[in-house]
């Protein structure tokens, strides 16, 4: 589908066969950035991997993540740290459960917590989210960053408006922006005292690389933080896990019978009363394909990121001028009735035994996109996401609020950047 959105020309891929197209056979020169301007305050597009052009910056930053982070044996080593947030994680409900019966809990805002503080454990070598008010404040500030870059701005549009900000948006964006750079700079300056002192044991975590391989050449505190510690790690790296958690929750409480299975299959491999561990999740198809459904009919990223052509591109016999704006709609991709049966229920186990997965292989299912533009976080997030959840559903009985009844669940979605739940989740715990 092609649209004209004032002076941009859009070209929306709405089926799997368009989307492999895209991503992979004509994914060099499809692999430009699309960036609105609500992205770009504070030039902060020169420096985060999703904004940033493939060159030799984005490559540098991407193995750096990859070696500290998403490899196999990174992941593997710093399973332990996962496992102590989730276990904050499990405890955090049992005292709800405990010193509040029978009250409803925030299920989404306990996950982000839970979220945040495994990534920053393993870059920063610490907890962002310890304090209850401090929690709030960088879930609300990165939040509302994220919903002003995907919310539509007629300066994206109508490129003569643009600096005048009509609605406000880049402002709005370039004052939470500024929090968390803000907050980044303090960071930074504590380390570099640390490493300035005899006394300072090395972590070796990633902030201590990218602060000896970084550039000291720029002109703000802001872009320094910027250009050391990358946003995105932070606010996309905390928005899959926390999110697809959210609405898989939702899904297993409106179908009774699917988180029945659930809790007979955690059950029977782990035993009723061990923890659950990452080297678990292998043997558990059902939590898998829960997982799954779950990415089918609520992708993270509905629209996946906007690219932009570098030059024309014929597919399907249709011409792709260079300098449009490509969306590859995988909400709709999800729902399509020729690909999948009975596409708007959550039928978990259409997935077992099937070979399907969300790695970017299957372009049916492609919450973290595909190509050289995938998600390159998808294996933390997925080992999180499992993690999370498993636990969630092995530790605990869930059910819904007083008065609130199955059929009357909110499911609205709230489109951005991002799918969220329009309302959040609020859900009461009793230990099992």
């Amino acid at each position: 589908m092609s649209l004209q959105l004032g002076r941009v020309t859009t070209i929306v891929a709405s089926s799997p066969d368009t989307a492999r197209e895209i991503l992979q056979k004509h994914d060099k020169v499809l692999s430009d950035r699309h960036v609105p301007a609500a992205a770009q305050v504070l030039d902060i597009h020169k420096f985060t991997i999703p904004a940033l052009p493939v060159g030799s910056r984005w490559r540098n930053l991407r193995k750096v993540c990859n070696s500290y982070i998403f490899t196999t044996q990174r992941l593997d080593m710093n399973q332990d740290i996962r496992r102590v947030k989730v276990l904050g994680l499990l405890e955090g409900v049992r005292r709800h459960a405990a010193e509040r019966p029978g009250e409803a809990l925030d299920v989404g805002k306990a996950a982000f917590k839970a979220s945040l503080n495994a990534l920053s454990s393993t870059i920063l070598s610490m907890d962002l989210a310890e304090e209850e008010e401090e929690e709030e404040k960088s879930s609300g500030t990165a939040r509302e960053f994220k919903e002003l870059i995907g919310k539509p701005n007629l300066g994206d549009y109508f490129p003569v408006v643009a600096r005048l900000d009509l609605q406000g948006i880049q402002r709005r964006s370039e004052g939470h922006l500024r929090k968390i750079l803000n907050w980044f700079g303090w960071v930074i300056d504590e380390r570099r005292r640390d490493l300035k002192s005899e006394s300072y044991v090395s972590t070796n975590d990633m902030l201590d690389t990218l602060l000896a391989m970084g550039d000291t050449d720029h002109d703000s505190k802001h872009e320094e933080a910027a250009a050391t510690m990358d946003p995105d790690l932070f606010v996309a790296g905390t928005d899959t896990t926390t999110s697809t958690l959210e609405w898989a929750m939702t899904e297993l409480l409106r179908n009774s019978s699917t988180l029945a299975k659930a809790k007979k299959e955690l059950d029977q491999i782990i035993g009723k009363d061990i923890q659950l561990r990452e080297s678990d999740i292998p043997r558990l198809p059902y939590l898998q394909a829960i997982v799954k459904e779950t990415f089918r009919l609520h992708p993270t990223t509905p629209l996946l990121l906007p690219r932009k052509a570098t030059a024309d591109v014929e597919i399907h016999g249709f011409t792709i001028p260079k300098g449009a704006q490509i969306l590859v709609n995988v909400w709709a991709i999800g729902r399509d009735s020729t690909t999948w049966d009975d596409p708007k229920s959550f039928v978990p186990e259409r997935f077992l035994g099937s070979k399907v997965d969300v790695k970017g292989n299957n372009f049916e299912l492609l919450p973290f996109g595909a190509g050289r533009r995938t998600c390159p976080g998808q294996s933390l997030a997925l080992r999180m996401l499992h993690m999370m959840l498993g636990s969630l559903v092995h530790g605990f009985n869930w059910k819904l609020p007083d008065g609130l009844k199955l059929e009357t669940l909110d499911m609205e979605e709230k489109f951005g950047l991002t799918l969220q739940k329009a309302k959040p989740l609020f859900a009461i715990p009793t230990c099992r």
